[in-house]
């Protein structure tokens, strides 16, 4: 095999190359990866890939060697110098002691604690999207999710009820970019939208390509106007208490807030909109963990954890080196890239047992899905009750649930997800 396939997107249209990874775990640990050209994408310099488990973590654990904001943390650089000092002033693409002062600043409202008291009403809305569809006997399960991790940040965020669904088109724009189903879309009804919906609505580019004909990258100031231009109209009047209202409080310069907008409405949103539809996939593909689930709703917390490792909502995050260093047996330069892959190092054979069985009893289980070191994700508590309360409201509500129809991946070297999920369960009817 080789291993420019674990960099292309279509590869992934087909599933994780989990046999690939397996191979240059075993053989090739630390890789150096050809970067071509992507459809109109330009080719790039290449990169340092990181498989196992032990070298993940140390990448990650030390951001004094591999840094994330020198190029930030996507494989592909950004487009222009303008372009990575704008991302830099990102939280994800930030380094101590900046990355732990914008930390600060948001984390108080994402505590354990602070969850605790959303986990009611999380459950609640999770038993309502099942109910709503419960009498039907089938669904595409990546709608149904779709809607609590986008009505859960509009809480968190103060978002009106009004313009929850820019939430998620801005997210389908930049997760799918490399997916032609996703990179377009827009389903907000300016209708619908509150005035300060509508005026954002108004800002967004036309076009998705700049005026010498290259595309425009997604996450670029410019390409997500009308998303910046609503963050900016909702910090005028902040719900007290909502992130939105830390986030003006916090000192934050302009540029970093918009960043932590970004963040939030969109890496706040996608992590669960992959990780739950697909969750549920690995549990269906394994009857008789599917059973265990049934008859001991006690192990609904470690499936979830099982899932995380199974089905890593993002595969891949980028850092790049501070100087030289060496790395499972190989040199690696000052400036070059490093890229960790999540989903293999999460099937490490040394690590997990028999790597490859969902298994919802498994203990220890110390998965990268939510990263690892001082970028551990913040949103980690809340993403996990968010897992807990659809799976337990599916398993529960739908009986004999399975599927119903081929799966549909989203095409992304970077986010593990679908696009649809038919599935079907028992009626009284």
């Amino acid at each position: 095999m080789n291993p420019v396939e674990a960099f292309l997107p279509e590869t992934y249209a087909t599933g994780v190359p989990y046999a690939l990874f397996r191979e240059l775990r075993a053989t090739r640990p630390v890789c150096r990866i050809e970067e071509p050209a992507v459809g109109a994408w330009p080719a790039g310099p290449g990169f340092w890939a990181v498989f196992r488990h032990a070298d993940v973590k140390q990448v990650l654990r030390t951001p004094e060697i591999f840094s994330s904001w020198l190029g930030a943390t996507q494989i592909r650089d950004p487009d222009t110098p303008a372009d990575l000092d704008f991302v830099r002033a990102m939280m994800l693409n930030q380094d101590p002691p900046d990355h732990s002062r914008t930390r600060r600043i948001v984390a108080a409202a994402l505590t354990p604690r602070a969850v605790r008291e959303l986990e009611a009403v999380i459950e609640e809305r999770a038993a309502a999207l099942i109910d709503s569809v419960a009498d039907r006997g089938e669904a595409d399960f990546v709608e149904l999710a779709a809607d609590l991790p986008v009505w859960t940040l509009a809480h968190v965020m103060g978002v009106p009820e009004s313009d929850r669904r820019l939430l998620f088109d801005w997210s389908n724009r930049v997760i799918g970019y490399q997916d032609t189903d996703l990179a377009g879309s827009g389903t907000a009804d300016p209708e619908e939208l509150s005035p300060m919906g509508r005026a954002a609505l108004a800002l967004r580019p036309a076009s998705a390509v700049r005026p010498d004909g290259r595309p425009m990258n997604p996450r670029s100031r410019g390409a997500l106007a009308d998303m910046f231009g609503y963050a900016h109209a909702l910090a005028e009047r902040p719900r007290p208490g909502s992130v939105m209202a830390r986030m003006r409080e916090g000192g934050l310069s302009r540029e970093e807030f918009e960043n932590m907008f970004f963040l939030l409405a969109v890496a706040g949103n996608e992590t669960l909109r992959n990780g739950i539809p697909g969750g549920l996939l690995t549990l269906l593909d394994h009857p008789d963990s599917h059973r265990l689930l049934l008859d001991r709703p006690e192990l609904t917390g470690p499936a979830v954890e099982e899932m995380l490792r199974c089905w890593p909502p993002v595969i891949t995050f980028r850092r790049t080196a501070t100087r030289e260093v060496e790395l499972g047996g190989q040199l690696i330069r000052r400036g070059e890239k490093v890229v960790v892959f999540h989903a293999s190092a999460n099937r490490d054979e040394t690590v997990f047992p028999d790597p490859d069985r969902f298994d919802p009893t498994r203990a220890p289980n110390d998965h990268v899905s939510f990263g690892y070191g001082p970028h551990f994700c913040m949103g980690a508590h809340l993403a996990r009750v968010q897992m807990r309360a659809m799976l337990r409201g599916a398993l529960d509500r739908l009986p004999g649930l399975r599927l119903a129809g081929e799966p549909v991946r989203l095409i992304s070297n970077f986010q593990n997800g679908l696009k649809h999920l038919p599935v079907r369960w028992e009626t009284d009817r």
